[in-house]
């Protein structure tokens, strides 16, 4: 993310996090809520299984009562009337026939049938102690409620209860038998079967036979099918109350069971799990699109915080980009903003104040140091010059070489201080222009004349072809200061018998472009963006570099400014420098002195 700007560094990084906490949330969020639908679904099945059990229960405590009432009344005269008066008295039992709504039977204390409400051909005289029930029933003289048999008589699945008929000695007179056609189910509310077949599984087992009692197919007596055939019926035998299981066709069902102790019934309710995921899913659903919702929300506010916090840097950025731009604008940055861009833009203020403060401390000492050094040196130069000249008498050859070398450093001191003075000048706005007619291919000649030393001295030759026959309002001195820091630029940067050329054109009908080439290797890449900086050099540290100050070429750019122009540069075979210039009237002196202030 090195190429990112801050603000979109840290939204990036924001939205991330968010995404990834909210991901996080809701990954967990998400498990826990199927997790709690799917427990709150088996506590569903569980209390379903339950109530049905206890409902089952309450319907045989009602039928056992009824029975065992009638029962009781049977056994107060002592002894049981005769088999025509029995079946009378059967068929009036209303409410007992509600109840066992398939045979009312009286039995002998020996289980042999003497009478019933309704008639079943040879079924009276039939004999019945040999099945279990009715064993129980002798052996413990208490009611009893068979497991689903198939009725001797009728060959239809059935349930019999049974009550003994006793009398207030408590001797045994016989028994009185109710029976439920099972194919009815009638033990089972009808709107329990209802619900169960909109949603879910319900199965009653006789565990201690293992039959079907309730969900057969073909609502008969059926036995269990084998182990591995129905892994619902597996998994509820198997002693687990409730959980999950694996239908053979891929389906999960919750399941939960009760045991009804009384009948050794097990009571099976199953639904598919895709009725906890469902509710779930659309919970999730719901809670993703509010984070999402609340998460958009936070990241708009945090995008706007940063932005708000960015923006400022961004215009601090701008500002001091300006202020290297243009030096002479405003130098201090607005302090407001975040605490941070506040205390940001206040140190940088405290920074460019003590910066200036130091620059103008340098540059009073620079020219004041200059101002100094220069009235000596003249004085030394024209000293050498009368040397030199002989107006002291003939030097012998040794004394006049070393005149010659002290007077071409004197010379070069002064155009060093010389540069220093005109710097502080252009920097305090005291630099001064007079603008009169110049003739343009006289002052590129006296350029070419006054470096020619120069270049024969670094081997390198000098020329200005196909200059326009031009003359221009501008200040000639400072022109000729321009054009001679391009061309000493060159010169120190051309190859041995290298070619510097000055060029001259109209670039449209209002300005003209001088423009000093040479043939070296141009100005270095990474050296472009200070090209005009005061003290810049590109060959730091080497005998061609120490022979400046490092100021020419921001001297330049600046005595441009004051004449109306501008100057540049560009790279093509060697290094080109050029200065722009107006062809027409241009302000006058004090306006641009006032400018450069």
């Amino acid at each position: 993310m090195g190429h990112l700007s801050l603000g979109t560094r840290l939204a990036v990084i924001i939205i991330l996090g968010s995404l990834a906490i909210v991901g996080s949330v809701i990954y967990a969020a998400y498990g826990a809520l199927l997790e709690d639908f799917e427990k709150n679904l088996a506590a569903q099945q569980a209390n379903e299984t339950a109530h049905i059990s206890s409902l089952v229960s309450q319907n045989l405590e009602l039928r056992t009562s009824a029975l065992a009432q009638f029962a009781a009344m049977l056994g107060h005269s002592g002894q049981l009337p005769p088999q025509e008066p029995l079946t009378k008295l059967l068929q009036k039992q209303q409410k007992l026939r509600e109840l066992f709504p398939h045979s009312l039977t009286i039995l002998s204390p020996n289980a042999i049938l003497l009478a019933e409400n309704t008639y079943v051909p040879g079924r009276v005289g039939t004999y019945y102690a040999d099945r279990p029930h009715w064993k129980a029933a002798i052996k413990t003289r208490r009611p009893v409620i068979s497991r689903p048999i198939i009725g001797r008589a009728t060959g239809i699945p059935l349930m019999v209860f049974i009550a003994p008929i006793l009398t207030d000695s408590g001797e045994l007179l016989g028994f009185l038998s109710g029976t439920l056609q099972m194919d009815q189910a009638l033990l089972i509310p009808k709107h329990v079967r209802e619900d169960a077949i909109k949603d879910a599984i319900f199965l009653v087992i006789d565990t201690a036979n293992f039959l079907f009692v309730e969900g057969s197919r073909n609502k008969t007596i059926e036995y269990l099918p084998d182990p591995g055939e129905n892994l619902l019926i597996d998994a509820a035998l198997s002693g687990i109350p409730f959980g999950e299981v694996e239908t053979a066709s891929g389906e999960t069902l919750i399941y939960a069971t009760n045991h009804l102790q009384r009948l050794g019934w097990l009571f099976i309710r199953a639904v598919p799990k895709s009725l906890a995921t469902a509710p779930a899913e659309q919970a999730f659903v719901r809670f993703f699109t509010i984070s999402i919702g609340v998460t958009l929300g936070i990241v708009l506010l945090t995008y706007l915080a940063l932005r708000s916090t960015t923006v400022s840097l961004t215009q601090m950025t701008r500002r001091i980009r300006s202020m290297i731009q243009k030096p002479e604008s405003s130098r201090r940055l607005i302090e407001r903003g975040a605490p941070e861009v506040r205390d940001l833009a206040q140190a940088f203020n405290q920074l460019m104040d003590e910066r200036d403060a130091n620059n103008q401390l340098k540059d009073n000492f620079v020219s004041n140091v200059s101002h100094e050094l220069r009235t000596p040196l003249t004085s030394m130069n024209g000293a050498l010059r009368l040397l030199k000249s002989g107006t002291a008498g003939e030097l012998p050859e040794r004394a006049q070489e070393m005149t010659t070398l002290a007077l071409r450093n004197g010379e070069r001191l002064q155009l060093l201080i010389n540069d220093l003075l005109d710097f502080n000048k252009l920097s305090s706005g005291n630099m001064r222009v007079s603008f009169q007619t110049e003739n343009l291919q006289k002052l590129l000649t006296e350029t070419v004349s006054g470096n020619e030393a120069m270049a024969r001295e670094l081997g390198v030759r000098l020329k200005a072809s196909d200059i326009p026959a031009i003359s221009l309002q501008t200040d000639g001195h400072r022109l000729r200061q321009i054009l001679d820091n391009f061309v000493s630029n060159a010169i120190k940067h051309s190859p041995q018998q290298g070619l510097v050329t000055l060029h001259a054109e109209e670039v449209d009908p209002y300005r003209l472009r001088i423009t000093v080439s040479d043939q070296g290797k141009g100005v270095p890449e990474e050296f472009r963006s200070q090209i005009f900086e005061r003290f810049a050099q590109a060959e730091t540290g080497t005998t061609r570099a120490t022979n400046g100050t490092g100021l020419g070429l921001a001297i330049s750019r600046q005595l441009a400014v004051l004449l109306g122009g501008n100057t540049g540069f560009y790279n093509n075979n060697g290094a080109h420098f050029w200065v722009e210039l107006p062809m027409g009237d241009v302000s006058s002196p004090e306006e641009h002195a006032h400018e450069s202030a």
